[in-house]
């Protein structure tokens, strides 16, 4: 019988008190200031509610937990009427495909999600590789780029093809003058094929073709020698001696793609790996990873290819270098005759006679390094014909012009001539994504499409061919420029129909085949123009007497003008991942910068500051080339800049079809004079202070020696693992164990031995410092963008980072023994303040070590990160409350705080705030809030699939299907993911490699990323 007995909690209760009957309806009395929080930014910040308070009220109040969880927005999804056969709902679909932009060429893999391309990766079907791979991979994201023309348009004004097929046919039809095609670098046989039918039926048609950053000498010097306008192509994998003069080799140099067979040569095998040296004027990453660097001016270059032509092929040398530098080149020269056919020289010299010494040296070496047997035809601009060109639209002479797939009026050295001789054009017309500096210029302006929303078939080499196919329909209302000529010749047939015939009867395994594997090997259907009264020898006596009086062409500052991995020429300037890709050399983001020698900088009074809140600041100059003047230019004093040089970006300080937030650096290209790298110019400072948005400030080792390890060749082969990678040890009942031995440890560990067990490994010596795996990441794990004035804040988002160290001393090791001499009283200046003449370069890929003894999970409140059985540290983001804790405690800085909320936010315009930009986004992967910690999660997305689809298919997972975003980006090998439980897995056998080693391993974390350390190679001849 139930009881009819009233309980009663207090006395109150029995009195019928109001706050009584409230605390019955509601658990707190007091009102939650619910307008405080979800209000402004502004009630945000001023409210006198704190986060504490919050929490306590969300934690413990009904109203408010159901208050807080309407703050995600429903999302109707609306069904497929009708499926599409080849789309599975949450299945991947790849297609092979190919970005040929004029600058980036490369045969990839493009990942699409219901249609929506998503994520580029590499193709391995692709036996050659040439182009910048972190633009590569992000080459998805302008696909999706707001600002690009959507139609066609006449005068400003949007109109149909039909209306714009017939005004321009009629113009072309009563044009008097030339019609000449300004085109980017197509590399495309079909392409050049369809040209000469236009100019059948146009027969004043002229061809140029416009590289914006010109391989015009290396051309030409090839053109005399050999009779093809191509480039030499180069394999490193079995070189024992590379010698460059100037050559930033390891990034855009002549097109790009040598850090895989460069990264092959470096890996130590049988005591043996190449020896690399180079001569240069700015810290480029190819001098980073070499093992002599010699800081020399721009006119010193030239005088050392002189001499190291007359050491080995002339047989003395007549040049007035320094001592110490001529030493260098005399070594340089032995160490190249005792390699034989094994050495190469290599040069970024422009100019033509430069060009023809290195083929020279390269023949008399009988170096097997270089192919002129099968050479790359990725570059094929003409200078002399851009600037003839130019002269004739200022003399009238051209009647129509159609600029395709470049910008002069942006990055010719004289866009200002460029702009007035457009103005006597009759016809212009602009086939171009964006209405750029060019288009805002012509009458007619063709909206082309992305990439992957077109076909195409490229040569890379001789033989080496590949196709591009749409992974999407096209967005916008967009044609391609082939399509186009198409239809004006009177030819009813689509491009692909045009390729296909094209290739009729060239392809081996069939136009399927070739489709499928994006690549094949054959011969062009178009036969390549061969120079008549070419020389197989070139007269390198005259080529050498004007390399000598060139180098007497010497000015107070001798102006290098480069290109970032990042930005490449300003292709994919309006592209957010690339803006915030921070430099491997200076660490810097959303920036370009005239770099500079210490010396230099104290002499014009120039300074690099760190401010009071960490972030760098630096004084501006304005830079003069005759009667051109770049003014405002920011300076960064960098630690290997050859003194009385200085160096500049190109590609940044485009306005028009950009953003605003996109809209930064300076634009160097009116100091492109003559298509030249190599400027003399002159610097005066200017007012003001520009802020730098710097990802990383310290620039040493200091103190560090269990960060990055260093070891030369000889020490390798010549001393047990013990001396130069041993193990730390501690102390156990009075002895010394290593700490990885299982009575250092304090934990209870479980049987890791069951199952999988991930580990990521990742080799120093292969690592180039590219960038091409932070950018993977971010596509992969929908990584925000936070802006230039977020990253000063050193609130960047990046999972992965890739750390760059300066040596003061010669080697890591001696930098060490430098500190380890320190007296008492003495500071770390002579640490801290490296070698700025030529410090040594390490780069270190770093990202969360996933600790087997994790300090972050220990620390947690809410057990918001936790271990994986599989070794993945793992974040709950639902459950993470932002206390940062786990950061505190990470020793390793590799987790990351969502200040704000950079999806769906207008103060972060970048592609997370727009419908069309979110396309990119990856559903496998939740897009983070604000207030939760975020970090490497190894991929489990990835990881969790392999397992399934072996698990559907009754397997075992064979060893390379685990990979992760940064494994798979990573072209030289360096970082290799997988399973050290699978004995026969490459990362188990890494694991017992003598050069790896754990990060800090003397903390006991047992991470499960490992390394190898870094050798170097200082044999001399």
């Amino acid at each position: 019988m139930s009881s009819n007995k009233k309980y009663w909690t207090s006395v109150e209760e029995l009195k019928g008190s109001s706050v009584v009957e409230t605390l019955k309806q509601k658990e707190f009395a007091e009102e939650i200031p619910v307008d405080e929080f979800l209000g402004d930014k502004e009630s945000l910040s001023n409210s006198k509610t704190s986060r504490r308070d919050f929490l306590k009220y969300v934690g413990f109040s009904t109203a408010a937990a159901s208050l807080a969880a309407c703050e995600g927005p429903v999302v109707k999804s609306i069904p497929y009427v009708v499926q599409p056969e080849r789309i599975v709902p949450g299945v991947a679909n790849y297609y092979a495909s190919t970005i040929a932009n004029g600058f980036d060429f490369q045969s990839v893999l493009v990942k699409t999600r219901e249609g929506r391309p998503i994520k580029i990766e590499n193709n391995d079907l692709s036996k050659i590789k040439a182009g910048g791979g972190a633009r590569v991979h992000a080459s998805v994201l302008s696909l999706y780029d707001k600002k690009r023309v959507k139609r066609p348009m006449i005068d400003g004004k949007n109109v149909s093809w039909e209306e714009f097929d017939r005004q321009v046919g009629a113009a072309l039809n009563g044009v008097s003058g030339d019609i000449v095609l300004l085109t980017q670098t197509f590399a495309s046989p079909s392409t050049t094929k369809l040209i000469q039918d236009f100019s059948a039926k146009y027969p004043n048609v002229k061809h140029v073709a416009y590289d914006a950053v010109s391989e015009d000498a290396a051309l030409s010097a090839f053109e005399s020698r050999y009779g093809r306008r191509a480039l030499p192509n180069y394999d490193f994998t079995q070189a024992e001696t590379i010698v460059s003069i100037g050559a930033d080799f390891l990034g855009d140099w002549q097109g790009g793609g040598y850090d895989i067979s460069y990264a092959q040569s470096r890996i130590p095998k049988n005591g043996k790996m190449s020896r690399h040296v180079q001569f240069e004027s700015n810290l480029s990453l190819a001098g980073a990873k070499a093992d002599k660097r010699v800081p020399v001016k721009p006119s010193e270059q030239k005088a050392i290819l002189a001499s190291l032509y007359g050491y080995i092929v002339g047989g003395g040398s007549t040049s007035e270098l320094p001592s110490k530098i001529d030493d260098a080149v005399v070594k340089a020269a032995s160490q190249l005759r005792k390699a034989g056919s094994k050495g190469v020289v290599v040069s970024g010299i422009p100019d033509a006679d430069a060009q023809s010494l290195v083929l020279a040296i390269n023949e008399a070496l009988g170096s097997s390094i270089m192919d002129t047997d099968n050479p790359r035809m990725t570059r094929q601009g003409n200078s002399a014909q851009v600037s003839e060109l130019v002269k004739e639209m200022n003399a009238g002479s051209v009647g129509a012009l159609m600029v395709v797939g470049v910008n002069p009026a942006y990055s010719l050295p004289n866009a200002s001539e460029f702009a007035e001789g457009l103005k006597n054009v009759e016809v212009s017309v602009s086939f171009t994504m964006k209405e750029d500096e060019t288009a805002k210029l012509c009458k007619y302006i063709a909206a082309t499409p992305h990439y992957l929303e077109s076909w195409g078939d490229i040569q890379f080499t001789d033989n080496q061919f590949s196709l591009m196919q749409p992974t999407i329909r096209p967005l916008f209302d967009t044609r391609q420029f082939q399509d186009c000529l198409l239809k004006w010749s009177g030819n009813s047939q689509s491009y692909h129909d045009y390729i296909k015939e094209t290739w009729a009867g060239n392809l081996t395994g069939g136009w399927n085949q070739a489709l499928h594997d994006g690549v094949f090997e054959g011969t062009s259907p178009v036969a390549a123009t061969v120079v008549e009264g070419f020389t197989s020898s070139a007269n390198d006596a005259l080529s050498l007497r004007k390399m000598n009086a060139s180098a007497q062409e010497k000015g107070e500052f001798e102006l290098t003008l480069y290109t970032k991995v990042s930005m490449g020429d300003g292709n994919q300037a309006n592209n957010p991942w690339l803006q915030e890709l921070p430099d491997p050399i200076t660490r810097t983001t959303w920036d370009n910068y005239l770099m500079m020698s210490q010396a230099d900088a104290d002499k014009l009074e120039l300074e690099n500051e760190i401010v009071s809140n960490g972030a760098l600041n630096g004084s501006y100059v304005n830079v003069s080339l005759g009667d051109t003047t770049v003014k405002n230019v920011p300076v960064i004093i960098q630690p290997g800049q050859a003194k009385g040089s200085v160096a500049l970006a190109l590609g940044y300080g485009k306005k028009e079809g950009m953003q605003k937030e996109m809209q930064v650096g300076v634009n160097a290209y009116p100091l492109y004079k003559n298509f030249s790298a190599f400027q003399n110019v002159r610097i005066e400072k200017a007012a003001g202070v520009h802020e730098f948005a710097s990802v990383q400030m310290q620039s040493t080792l200091a103190g560090r020696d269990d960060i990055l390890k260093e070891t030369t060749l000889s020490v390798l082969t010549s001393n047990s693992k013990h001396q130069w990678n041993g193990v730390p040890e501690v102390d156990y009942n009075h002895q010394e164990i290593p700490v990885s031995d299982q009575k250092a440890d304090i934990w209870r560990s479980f049987d890791r031995t069951i199952g999988h067990h991930f580990n990521l490994s990742i080799d120093l010596n292969a690592c180039t410092g590219c960038g091409a795996c932070v950018i993977a990441c971010h596509s992969e794990n929908n990584v925000p963008v936070v802006g230039k004035d977020e990253v000063r804040k050193f609130r960047d988002m990046h999972w992965l980072r890739i750390d760059r160290y300066y040596s003061a001393g010669d080697t890591f090791v001696e930098e060490q023994e430098k500190l380890n001499n320190l007296g008492a009283f003495e500071t770390y200046d002579v640490i801290e303040n490296p070698s700025y003449d030529n410090p040594q370069v390490a780069f270190q890929p770093v990202m969360c070590q996933h600790c087997n003894h994790a300090p972050c999970e220990t620390v947690c409140p809410v057990a918001a990160t936790s271990h994986g059985r599989q070794g993945q540290n793992q974040m709950i983001y639902n459950r993470c409350v932002g206390t940062r804790y786990c950061a505190n405690n990470c020793p390793y800085k590799v987790r990351r705080f969502n200040w704000f909320n950079y999806a769906q936010n207008e103060e972060f315009d970048y592609h997370m705030n727009n419908d069309l930009g979110r396309m990119v986004l990856n559903p496998d992967v939740v897009v983070r809030s604000r207030g939760v910690m975020e970090k490497c999660s190894m991929c489990i997305q990835m990881t969790q699939k392999t397992i399934l689809d072996a698990k559907r298919d009754g397997r075992p997972v064979k060893d390379g299907e685990f990979r992760t975003a940064c494994s798979a980006a990573c072209d030289t090998g360096a970082i290799v993911f997988g399973d050290i439980n699978d004995q026969e897995s490459k990362v188990s056998k890494l694991q017992k490699d003598d050069r790896t080693y754990r990060m800090m391993e003397s903390l006991g974390t047992k991470p499960n990323v490992m390394y190898q350390a870094k050798i170097t190679n200082t044999a001399e001849a």
